[in-house]
């Protein structure tokens, strides 16, 4: 084991970052937070984890962590995610995913951390040809979303190549659950996640849920997605950072998924299951650019890393996504 150099989680205080934060501490290492807080929540940041509120592009500050922290290598989680925002205002995700990543990327190089773990998306294959999807299908992405993490994943490959830097990018497929302890979970208001948007129904936080599209080429006509749990993609995550610290000369583009896929209906059976009650379904048209099956081809990450997923399983996940909803209406006094 290296010396425990300590690990910057960009986005710490978000979704996944919070999840991340919390399974590098119960790997052993130690953990400092830069967010703006834009879409993250300080009470996600655990007390004894040192926290930093600001810009992942702002190289002084970056600078003045890596120094006083003594990092060693950075996790990268903090970015904008909503696909339709991105249609809408592109220049907004090509600043803040691509423009910003590029700040750190130099700020990384710049400080000599050596390791750099980004997240990445199953949104830079657009609509792909073939399902299961595979880490050398075409990357050909439909939204500036999409194209604004692969941009990034360019970057590494070429800063990779011309300095001591060696990089993973996780290409994440449709996260969800919460943290199995309910230290953390999903608490961006207005998540556009179907078991996010489910366990709002189920809890009387929305009339409805919507199904966008029931004549897709499925079994029951609603679209296939390869969801993973929350707490399994925080693990990849550590399992990563292992694999770089081994051999530095190695990257790591790997997909993040279980390679099984749900439709929309199974998930909202799955939490009419959970809660013994009928979410209220509204069936609308399709929307543009969402393909009929998006799921993983995992083999090259459970040969590349000991990774052995502890919640693979719908149920499991939506029970804990659920007790978090809960939690997180009692947090907010809901």
């Amino acid at each position: 084991m290296p010396d425990r150099f300590t690990i910057l989680v960009t986005g710490g205080a978000g979704y996944i970052g919070s999840h991340a934060v919390l399974a590098l501490k119960d790997a052993g290492w130690p953990v400092a937070v830069i967010d703006n807080l834009v879409t993250g929540f300080r009470w996600a940041v655990p007390d004894d984890v040192p926290f930093y509120e600001g810009n992942v592009a702002d190289s002084a500050l970056v600078a003045k962590i890596v120094k006083e922290q003594n990092i060693g290598a950075i996790m990268h989680f903090a970015g904008s995610v909503v696909v339709p925002e991105s249609v809408e205002n592109p220049l907004k995700y090509y600043d803040n995913n691509s423009a910003k990543s590029r700040s750190l990327i130099e700020s990384a190089v710049n400080n000599g951390v050596k390791h750099f773990i980004f997240s990445s998306t199953a949104a830079t294959y657009g609509i792909p040809e073939e399902s299961p999807v595979k880490e050398d299908t075409p990357q050909v992405p439909i939204n500036p979303y999409g194209m604004s993490k692969l941009m990034t994943e360019h970057m590494l490959r070429d800063v990779s190549a011309a300095h001591e830097f060696n990089f993973c990018a996780l290409r994440y497929f449709n996260v969800a659950g919460a943290d199995p302890e309910g230290r953390t979970g999903q608490s961006t208001a207005g998540a556009t996640h179907l078991i996010k948007v489910a366990g709002e129904a189920a809890l009387g936080k929305r009339d409805s849920v919507a199904v966008f599209g029931t004549d897709y080429d499925t079994p029951d006509g609603t679209g296939v997605r390869d969801y993973i749990h929350v707490s399994d993609l925080a693990a990849a995550h550590v399992l990563a950072l292992d694999a770089l610290i081994a051999d530095p000369d190695q990257n790591h583009l790997l997909n993040c998924g279980y390679g099984r896929g749900f439709s929309v209906l199974e998930v909202l059976d799955a939490v009419d299951r959970a809660t013994n009650s009928k979410i209220s379904r509204k069936l609308e048209g399709r929307r543009a650019g969402d393909p009929d099956s998006l799921i993983s081809d995992n083999r090259a990450i459970m040969k590349s890393f000991p990774w052995q997923p502890q919640y693979a399983d719908l149920d499991k996940i939506v029970n804990h996504a659920l007790a978090w909803e809960r939690k997180l209406g009692e947090i907010r006094g809901e």
